[in-house]
């Protein structure tokens, strides 16, 4: 038999196996729906569900195709994300660092090799700031320090921490040059103690005197080594947007929750049934609609680039700044349908164990995150006007 018989042999069987191992993801949604308060209740999802998120193609959706990864649109990614998202926040978050990968694919393509030695499907996560000085040593840095919100970092197989090299780094503002070290390296210190996506795990990472190799380090956003059509799609818009859609998903799960109120139960005041009253149907419409038009433009944007990207064409700097917006613009309105429908649950939704409470405070949680920031509708208005936009914008 010769090499190459053995080569596609060995493919074939390959693929068998992944299709063997692989999980509907409706299956994985519904027990992360069953398990989001154990998600709480640990700060973090456990690795079992990470394992059955990997079986359903969430980690391979960012690894190049080359290294046996599906390389998926951003588009298709969003809205698998968005559906996680209906069943738990925190889960959807974890899982959207499944386009994380995206960032590796600036490292040389040896260490790519050796990251995916194991497989397509593989779990990046990290903390990246406050960005600490790395000492050079021979054939690369010594690093020490910690970092703070390192999202699903319990459930990694590889973490990244932020660090800053003097002017050798070739980095920008909002891009660091991040380090990427094994999960034994690094100690998770256990301080996730927040009102709202308790379940992402975001603790801090600390490194103490590890040696990580030049080769082992890339600056976030930085020219990718693979050469495939997802690699071109603007890295830091894309994180954004993959933790905006969480947004979207807790919007439609709000509403859900709205319609399930609306009729069927008794008030307690022996008040006529929700859905009898104008007012409630009218603030529903609203909230549907409103959601529906973030939504539109999100997509459209996104799809937009893509199709630009399969064309062979090069991304503007205006079509960056659409994504930008749309994501700041859905993590918003996704936060205010969720409110739009508390105020709509009445006495009932100050409860801990009612579902909007949960919604609420998850959905508060993602407007605060620094790339979902006020400054993003400052910059978008600097680019309609045709003056340069705040660092880090683009």
């Amino acid at each position: 038999m010769s090499a190459a018989t053995v080569l596609a042999t060995s493919h074939v069987h390959t693929l068998q196996q992944e299709s063997a191992d692989a999980l509907p993801l409706d299956v994985v949604i519904e027990e992360i729906a069953a398990r989001r308060d154990e998600f709480d209740r640990l700060s973090h999802v456990p690795r079992d569900v990470i394992a059955k998120l990997k079986r359903a193609g969430i980690y391979r959706a960012g690894t190049p195709r080359r290294f046996g990864g599906d390389a998926r649109a951003p588009g298709e990614f969003l809205a698998t994300i968005e559906r996680i998202a209906v069943a738990d926040g925190s889960a959807a978050w974890v899982a959207s660092f499944g386009s994380a990968n995206v960032y590796l694919a600036a490292l040389p393509l040896a260490t790519q090799q050796a990251i995916y030695a194991a497989g397509p499907d593989q779990v990046f996560a990290g903390g990246l700031f406050p960005v600490q000085a790395a000492q050079p040593a021979p054939g690369g840095w010594r690093v020490n320090g910690t970092w703070k919100f390192a999202s699903g970092c319990k459930g990694a197989d590889w973490l990244g921490v932020g660090i800053g090299i003097g002017g050798k780094d070739g980095g920008a503002p909002g891009k660091p040059r991040t380090a990427v070290f094994r999960p034994a390296q690094v100690e998770i210190v256990d301080n996730w103690d927040v009102v709202g996506m308790q379940g992402t795990g975001s603790h801090d990472l600390r490194v103490t005197d590890q040696f990580v190799a030049d080769d082992w380090t890339f600056v976030r956003g930085g020219a990718p080594t693979v050469d495939e059509p997802l690699y071109r799609y603007p890295t830091i818009a894309y994180a954004a947007q993959v933790l905006a859609v969480v947004n979207l998903g807790l919007a439609r799960a709000a509403l859900d929750v709205a319609n399930q109120m609306a009729g069927g139960r008794k008030t307690t005041t022996g008040a006529p049934q929700l859905a009898d009253r104008a007012y409630y149907r009218i603030e529903l419409a609203k909230a549907e609609a409103q959601l529906r038009s973030a939504r539109a433009f999100f997509y459209e944007s996104t799809d937009e680039v893509w199709r630009s990207i399969l064309t062979g064409n090069d991304v503007s700097a205006d079509q960056v700044s659409l994504l930008r917006l749309a994501a700041t613009q859905i993590a918003r309105e996704g936060a205010d349908v969720v409110g739009r429908a508390y105020r709509l649950g009445g006495t009932m939704a100050i409860y801990r164990s009612h579902p909007l409470q949960r919604l609420m405070r998850d959905a508060m949680v993602v407007t605060q995150h620094a790339f979902l920031g006020e400054g993003n509708y400052d910059g978008a208005g600097a680019m309609f006007v045709g003056v340069p936009p705040i660092p880090g914008y683009l």
